[in-house]
């Protein structure tokens, strides 16, 4: 049974947060082993889900870890197994469709044209086009939707209109698999300006040993693009607890990453009143976030659960180009998935239409050319739900509305 995209994206995130941890400890061998397991999730889900559009962010940071394995391996002096695992898993990428292959061409010989460039050990966390993702994409979520178009939008087309500035630093918290990362993609696409997307596993991972002074890099970056270009920059950060968090003990490195971003966001936040460089962070775990780090996020904003009427336009949207019993109706559906993620909505309907086709492989005539599957109907959710129940819990729930009574600010 194919693992669920946010449950793979959570795997990734997992091994890569434990691959950093043996990273700093010097344990070599056994973060390779971490980050491939990191690289394994991602390429799976590019592999399951290849028209997801949010895939190129993924490949990014699978190059990454496969970048920071190669790095590891380099100062090992050695190149073993793991390494060759790591090299033929990348490959699979090469099973992606054409147009993704021709994107990853394309961002090869841009980095090679640039090499003179300043800077260009970041250029491959650009993405100079624009994220094809359009607001009618993000279901629900209006009050996140307008918070982000006054911060960021309305700004960059209109800036006459504000004449006391905007908020420059925005969080966006919430369950997993609700729609953060494709909240600030649409962002990106509708501002027409640069992208640049990293995670905070790869902030450290990437640049483990002299990481504050290279976080000051990436944010000279992001100024240069906006100075010299005079387009709109947006900066986002996912998972941003692992690199901001609060954790019992911390070393060095930590601490000097911490305050040398905190010195970056009072530097963009205390910039000329028209500036439009911007930075957002996602995280599932808001209430790990120290309040110095909050109080650089003007903007918090909650990123829900999909309520009834997001649920419903969810069904419509992935059942339309399957085969539903006439008698179904999406209204019915949006009143079984109560407390759902939209990634679990996606799986739901996915996981219908694979229950159909397993029955028409059990019967044996699938290769048959005029046999197709049966129509999808509602006692096939009702199984289905049976056996996948809610990826957020409700004392999960309980968490976020607590913290978000007390800081959000939207």
């Amino acid at each position: 049974m194919s693992l669920a995209p946010q449950e793979l994206e959570n795997n990734a995130s997992k091994y890569a947060a434990e691959a950093i941890r043996l990273d700093s400890q010097g344990s070599r061998s056994t973060a390779i082993h971490a980050y491939q397991r990191a690289i394994e999730a991602l390429v799976k889900l590019i592999q399951i889900y290849p028209d997801y559009k949010l895939n190129r962010i993924y490949m990014e940071r699978a190059r990454t870890y496969q970048n920071r394995i190669i790095a590891l391996q380099m100062t090992n002096g050695t190149i073993d197994s793991k390494s060759e695992k790591s090299d033929l898993t990348m490959g699979k990428l090469k099973t992606i469709p054409q147009r993704t292959q021709d994107l990853n061409r394309t961002n090869a010989a841009r980095r090679g044209n640039d090499r003179a460039s300043p800077g260009t050990e970041f250029d491959d966390l650009i993405m100079k086009d624009k994220p094809n993702v359009s607001w009618s994409q993000v279901i629900g979520l209006d009050d996140a939707k307008r918070a982000i178009r006054e911060s960021i939008v309305y700004p960059t087309k209109r800036m006459d209109l504000f004449p006391l500035g905007w908020p420059r630093g925005i969080l966006l918290y919430g369950p997993p698999g609700c729609g953060k990362t494709l909240l600030a993609a649409a962002a990106a696409a509708e501002i027409d300006g640069y992208f640049i997307d990293v995670d905070a596993a790869s902030m450290m991972s990437k640049w483990l040993g002299e990481a504050e002074k290279n976080v000051s890099k990436l944010f000279n970056l992001a100024r240069k693009l906006h100075d010299t270009e005079g387009v709109p920059v947006l900066l986002f950060i996912d998972e941003i607890d692992s690199l901001l968090g609060s954790r019992t003990s911390e070393v060095g490195g930590e601490v000097r990453v911490k305050n040398q971003f905190l010195t970056e966001m009072d530097g963009i936040n205390g910039k000329a009143k028209d500036s439009k460089l911007y930075v957002i962070g996602a995280t599932n775990k808001p209430w790990t976030l120290e309040g110095g780090f909050l109080r650089r996020f003007e903007k918090r904003i909650y990123v829900a659960l999909p309520d009834h009427s997001s649920r419903l336009q969810l069904f419509r949207q992935y059942t339309e180009r399957l085969k539903m019993d006439k008698s179904l109706k999406p209204e019915d559906l949006a009143k079984l998935t109560e407390g759902y993620s939209a990634s679990d909505v996606k799986d739901i309907c996915q996981s219908a239409q694979l229950r159909v086709v397993d029955e028409l492989f059990q019967s044996g005539k699938a290769l048959e050319s005029e046999t197709h599957t049966r129509s999808i109907s509602q006692s096939d959710f009702k199984e289905i739900l049976k056996m996948r129940k809610p990826s957020v819990s409700v004392d999960m729930l309980k968490s976020y509305l607590r913290w978000s009574e007390q800081f959000k600010a939207l």
